[in-house]
Parts: C-alpha cells; sequence; structure tokens
C-alpha cells in the first residue's frame, strides 16, 4: 500500500488494484473542489445533490481512461431537473492534477424538493463522451436513464457499451466538519471494474448483464469483489481523517490490494474571450445584430464558472470588421482570425 503520511485524501482519486481476482478500481472523495463547484450557483438541495454524485462518478471514471484531454458526463431528461454536465481534464504534466468542473440547468416551478433528484430528470439519456484533442474523432455512448440512480446508469453503460462489469458505491450530502461553524458538501465513492475474456452478446438480443460477460471463476472473484465493497458505510467514503488506501484495505485486504499514486483534483474551467468568440464565429452580422443589448455590446456568461464576457459586436462573426483590440481588420481579415482560435 502506498505511504499515507502528510498526504490530504480530500479532493483525490486513488487506483488501486485486486491481485487475487484480477480486478481494478478506484477510490475518490471530494470536498473543497466540490464546494467550490455549487457555491458557484445557488442550486437547489435536490440540483445540488445531482451534480454531487454526477462529479463524483466522473472523478472515478476519469482516472481510469487513458486520457489526453477531456472526458464528459452529459445527463439530459425532460424532467425538472433537465440538465447534468461535467468535465474532467486530464493531468497537463506528470503527477499534475486533473481540472474539473460542472453544471445543471432545472425548471424551478416543477422542481420538488421532496423527492429524489432522480426521480425527477424523467426520460432521458446519460452520455459518455471522450475527445482525446485535436485531429482526432470524440467518442460517444448513450444509455438510458434508468435504474433510481446515476451510478446504476454508469453501470449499465459500463456493461453494455464496453463489456466492462462495474459497479460503484457512492455517497453525497452536506457535512459540518470538526472546526467548521458551516456544513459544506462532499462526496466520495469508489468502484471495481473487471476485463471481460472476449466480447459478449445477451441472449434473444436482450440488454447485456454482467452475468453475460463473467464465467466461471470470474464470476465468482466478481462476485466476492463486489460484496466486499458493498459493505463499505457512507461515513468512510468522505471522512476526511481516513486516508483512502486505509479504506482500500479495510475493504479488500482479502483480495490483496495494491494501491498506487494518488491523483489530485482542482476545479478548473476552459472558458476563455478567445473561445467564446470561436463559438461565435459562425454567425453573421445579422445574428450577431440580434445578441447585442441596448448597451450596444454582446455578452456571455460561462454555465461552469460563471465568468462573464463582454464584446462589441463588431469583433463578432464572420462579418467582423474589427479585431479583438479594436483594430480594423483587412478584407478577408475576419476569417483568418477565426482559423487562428
Amino acid at each position: 500500500m502506498t505511504e499515507t503520511k502528510d498526504i490530504s485524501w480530500d479532493d483525490a482519486v486513488l487506483p488501486f488494484q485486486l491481485e487475487r481476482s484480477g480486478m481494478r478500481g478506484r477510490a475518490a472523495r471530494l470536498g473543497p473542489l466540490l464546494e467550490h463547484v455549487l457555491s458557484r450557483h445557488n442550486y437547489p438541495v435536490a440540483v445540488s445533490a445531482m451534480v454531487a454524485e454526477l462529479t463524483a462518478l466522473t472523478a472515478l471514471i476519469g482516472q481510469t481512461v487513458k486520457l489526453r484531454w477531456k472526458l464528459s458526463l452529459q445527463v439530459r431528461g425532460n424532467g425538472a431537473i433537465r440538465t447534468i454536465a461535467t468535465d474532467y481534464y486530464a493531468p497537463e504534466t506528470e503527477g499534475g492534477p486533473a481540472r474539473m468542473r460542472a453544471w445543471a440547468s432545472f425548471d424551478a416551478e416543477r422542481l420538488q424538493e421532496d423527492l429524489p433528484g432522480f426521480d425527477q430528470l424523467g426520460q432521458g439519456y446519460f452520455a459518455v463522451l471522450i475527445d482525446q484533442g485535436e485531429g482526432t474523432t470524440p467518442y460517444q455512448g448513450l444509455t438510458p436513464l434508468a435504474g433510481g440512480s446515476l451510478a446504476t446508469c454508469a453501470q449499465t453503460y459500463f456493461e453494455q457499451s464496453e463489456q466492462l462489469p462495474t459497479q460503484f458505491e457512492l455517497t453525497v450530502g452536506r457535512a459540518r466538519l470538526p472546526g467548521q461553524a458551516q456544513e459544506h458538501w462532499r462526496a466520495g465513492g469508489i468502484m471495481v471494474q473487471t476485463l471481460p475474456a472476449a466480447s459478449h452478446t445477451a441472449p434473444g438480443g436482450e440488454a447485456l448483464q454482467s452475468a453475460d460477460i463473467l464465467q466461471g471463476a470470474q464470476s465468482e472473484d466478481w462476485n466476492r469483489a463486489t460484496t466486499l465493497m458493498a459493505t463499505v458505510e457512507a461515513m468512510e467514503l468522505v471522512d476526511p481523517a481516513l486516508p483512502l488506501p486505509n479504506l482500500v484495505f479495510r475493504l479488500f485486504h482479502e483480495e490483496e490490494p495494491t494501491a498506487f499514486a494518488a491523483q489530485p483534483l482542482v476545479f478548473g474551467c476552459s472558458c476563455n474571450a478567445d473561445r467564446v468568440r470561436g463559438t461565435l464565429s459562425i454567425y453573421s452580422a445579422k445574428d450577431i445584430r440580434h445578441m447585442t443589448n441596448d448597451d450596444g455590446i454582446v455578452t456571455a456568461d460561462c454555465q461552469f464558472c460563471g465568468a462573464h464576457y463582454e464584446f462589441d459586436p463588431q469583433s463578432l462573426g464572420f462579418e467582423a470588421t474589427i479585431d479583438a483590440d479594436g483594430r480594423p481588420l483587412a478584407q478577408g481579415g475576419a476569417g483568418e482570425s477565426r482559423a487562428a482560435l
């Protein structure tokens, strides 16, 4: 197991491997990062809880992907909670932190605080998107919203789309820690995952389940590991005083666990003025005029971090006449400017 001295286990993901059963796993705990994400929005409790759950899932899944740029999870439904979106950006340097961000949209008039958030998503889908950056084609996988939780949706996605039996245990909520005057949002989770020996197809064309993939001794290993994981207590997942390697060892000591270097997590947003300009570059001058407010400017706000941007409308769109610094553009200059974004 890794050395736990002087390591902060808030806002971190710990990768581990179960040597006996040949499975991999991740344990994650979110504290200040999650509070930072949620404090930038005035979400009702039910919405905040759903954002926290999806953020925890994103932290766990993002660390398992050989990622060069970004993993996104998106939930879209036709209920009171319409959209939840999270992004996980791969570390820019070896050993550096991964950046995360999240946001949600909802219909306040339809929202019911006494109902679980998942029940207020309605019909829709759970999406996994992987973008490896420039020169690659983004991957997208979808699964319907079903099963009573976002964790169950993620498990279904891995079973059906990736043929990777996967199990999650998550907890989210507000807690007042020793020395704190106010409650803050916290989340914690743990997952185990195994690889199938070969491709499988469910009988009769039905949805693929773990039992269709795992056979013989592998099935026994899977049942044993997931049974052990299910003994985790909610407080263990969010307790900042409990090192994640200690938690993994308590749960899986029979499986001969090996923990690796923890991945730190920080809040981070990729928005900037140039990106906004690039997004608006597809619009004509007429379209830009419709976006211009009474003060003669075009404004944009980042849904993730709340950053506010203001632009001279003449500098926007494919018919722009000035650049970002207000200098006149030569004929064809706007196109050249867009290509440089």
